[in-house]
Order: C-alpha cells, then sequence, then structure tokens
C-alpha cells in the first residue's frame, strides 16, 4: 500500500496448505522433482485468479514468488504463465517476480541470468525478505531489481527501536540513491506505519493494512 495514496502497489499470490500451513510447510513436503511442476502451477493460478478477481483494473502489480532452483530456463519456464496471461487477458506488464534473500540458491549465475532475462522481458523484479539472509548488499549489488522488500525483523518496533530506525533510514537512502523502490514488510501497527513513513517508506506491506484472504482481494484498511 502506497501511504500517501492509500492505494495498493502490488498484491501477493501467496502459497498455503489446507490446514493453513505456510509456504515454507507446503514447499517442504513438495519432492525436488516435482518442484518445477508446483511452481508452474502456482504462477499459472495465481495469474488466472487474479484475472477473475480483476486485480488489474485496481493499477496494482501481481506478485509472485518464484523458486530459482526450479527455473532451468528464463524464457522457457515463462510460457505458462504467458499463455495463462495471455487466455486471461491479464497484462504483463503488471506481473512482479520476487526471489527471497533467504533462498538458497545453487548456482548465482543462474539466479542472475533469471533476472536479467525478466527484466528484458518487462516485468519487474524483487528481493523479498531483504535483510533477513546472509547475502544481503552483496545480493543487492549483483542483481539489481526493481524492488527490496524490507524483511520484517527490520521493520518490527521501529518506532521504538532506534538502531532498527537508523538502520531503515539508511536503506531509504540508499534505495533512492540506487532508484530501487524500497517495501516494508510486516507492519502490524499504527506507530510502526507512522514511523516508517518519517524515515522515508511509504510503500508498506503488513497486517496493518490487510490480512491474507483466500481467493479474494483483501479490503485496505484507512
Amino acid at each position: 500500500v502506497d501511504v500517501e495514496t492509500g492505494r495498493p502497489f502490488a498484491y501477493e499470490a501467496l502459497v498455503r496448505g489446507r490446514d493453513g500451513a505456510g509456504a515454507a510447510s507446503v514447499l517442504g513436503a513438495v519432492a525436488p522433482e516435482a518442484l518445477y511442476a508446483f511452481d508452474q502451477a502456482c504462477r499459472v493460478r495465481a495469474i488466472t485468479l487474479a484475472a477473475e478477481l480483476g486485480l488489474a483494473d485496481t493499477g496494482a502489480l501481481l506478485s509472485i514468488n518464484f523458486l530459482p532452483n526450479a527455473v532451468y530456463d528464463p524464457r522457457t519456464c515463462i510460457r505458462r504463465s504467458l499463455a495463462a496471461a495471455r487466455r486471461m487477458g491479464f497484462p504483463t506488464d503488471r506481473l512482479m517476480f520476487e526471489v527471497s534473500e533467504s533462498e538458497r540458491v545453487a548456482d548465482d549465475d543462474h539466479l542472475a541470468h533469471i533476472v536479467a532475462s525478466y527484466r528484458a522481458m518487462g516485468f519487474t523484479t524483487a528481493i523479498d525478505d531483504f535483510g533477513a539472509g546472509h547475502s544481503g548488499l552483496a545480493l543487492l549489488a549483483r542483481f539489481r531489481p526493481d524492488v527490496v522488500k524490507l524483511d520484517m525483523a527490520l521493520v518490527r518496533d521501529v518506532d521504538a527501536d532506534p538502531a532498527r530506525a537508523a538502520i531503515v533510514r539508511s536503506m531509504a537512502g540508499l534505495m533512492d540513491e540506487l532508484g530501487v523502490i524500497l517495501i516494508a514488510e510486516g507492519v502490524e501497527t499504527r506507530a510502526e506505519s507512522e514511523a516508517l513513513t518519517r524515515l522515508g517508506v511509504r510503500l508498506q506491506q503488513g497486517y496493518r493494512f490487510a490480512k491474507p484472504a483466500f481467493e479474494a482481494l483483501p479490503a485496505i484498511a484507512a
């Protein structure tokens, strides 16, 4: 959400188990040899559902997490997603693909190729959970995404923690200098949101604005 306008910047498609289990739990149950098919099915379902829900009419992006180890060739692996977008009339320039900083990548060169290919195809690219993994700024320097999503561990209690506030302020300045859009994840309270705004982060995501909805676009709180 853009806190200055109240408009959604992006809706994130999330994987959940039948019992509400999170993505990590679901992915942990997928056999390595089935990851590619699972990744493809999730992308197609996300695009199809987004089109059915009228997401494109909101002006927001559809954010989809991808598994770099499941992508053997970016242009080949994107075909089913593009076919789904054409079939549903969903604009491909509204697609944002994000990879988690904490994702264990088998080959950095391969990830760099994926990100470069997606950007060349007109997609928005993002690093998720920034600040949660071990690669941090090195990952940012190498892949230069369009968007960086600041991990909730740096956002929590930012209104009352001078150290976190200093880090967020520095990150906002750095991203501005690099021309990268910064989003704060895991915002839960009005105090956190207001502190983030003062620190220069106007794009925010979390329960403060909306909770995940099943096969629906969640209502955004004022």
